[in-house]
């Protein structure tokens, strides 16, 4: 089983193909498990990084309180870990707020961001409301796994894909959890947006009718980026659109890798 020792942490992760490097952030009580379709298809062209946050999966506890800092601190001490100077980041919904976060705090590790029904802030009183539900349910044991049971649940395309979903948030640690939601709640990059000048690739359902408004933040305030809205999905692309995302960031990458370096 492959696990990072970082400076003050340990953190599961798996490496998949060669070349450019990807890394896949997931968001909150989900791992890396939800990126498998991602880990098979991707690495046909790229080498993608997968990872579990601590707490999350096959990463221990954290004894520090997760935090966005803490994340991106630990992403870029994974990507020093394995020698990789620069990579691509894509995070996936809550793992969209890390990858901002990431892309402004260093933006000089990546090549770019795909942001993956992502959010640069949580400001609609719907949205607000599930992450108090989720933070309120992840402090109790049944809850929790009732919560867990939805998550998973809702992120499956088949059962297999559930059951995998299902096993790996299993092992998670309720207390990070908790932290790693109630930091997406008072999160805002929204006004800091225009300071990012490494090409985006912005990924969302057509459906995901709640994230409408997140799209055309991001589209707005992110200088370089694409915008690709996807026919007949929600919100849960990598899993439920997997073939159409692939297909969507590697026809990016292939047309932004080689201005990317101009962009910054």
């Amino acid at each position: 089983m492959p696990i990072a020792h970082l400076h003050n942490t340990s953190l599961y992760y798996e490496t998949h193909g060669s070349g450019t490097p990807i890394v896949l952030v997931h968001p909150p009580l989900l791992t890396s498990a939800n990126f498998r379709y991602q880990q098979e298809q991707l690495s046909q062209f790229y080498k993608v990084l997968t990872f579990d946050i601590r707490g999350h999966g096959q990463s221990p506890p954290s004894k520090a309180p997760i935090t966005y800092d803490l994340i991106v601190d630990d992403i870029i001490g994974l990507l020093d870990h394995l020698g990789i100077k620069q990579a691509y980041i894509a995070g996936y919904s809550t793992g969209g707020s890390i990858a901002l976060h990431a892309m402004l705090q260093s933006p000089a590790r990546w090549h770019g961001g795909i942001l993956i029904s992502a959010m640069s802030e949580a400001s609609d009183p719907r949205l607000r409301n599930r992450i108090r539900a989720a933070i309120h349910l992840s402090r109790y044991e049944i809850a929790s796994s009732l919560l867990r049971l939805s998550v998973t649940w809702g992120n499956a395309n088949n059962l297999s894909t559930f059951l995998h979903l299902q096993r790996q948030a299993r092992s998670g640690h309720r207390a990070n959890i908790q932290q790693y939601y109630a930091c997406s709640l008072n999160y805002n990059c929204t006004a800091s947006l225009p300071q990012i000048q490494l090409p985006a690739l912005l990924l969302y359902g057509q459906q995901d009718y709640a994230f409408a408004k997140y799209r055309h933040l991001l589209k707005e305030g992110i200088e370089h980026s694409t915008l690709v809205v996807l026919d007949n999905v929600k919100h849960q692309l990598p899993t439920k659109a997997a073939d159409r995302m692939t297909s969507y960031i590697h026809e990016w990458i292939e047309l932004v890798h080689p201005l990317a370096p101009y962009m910054t």
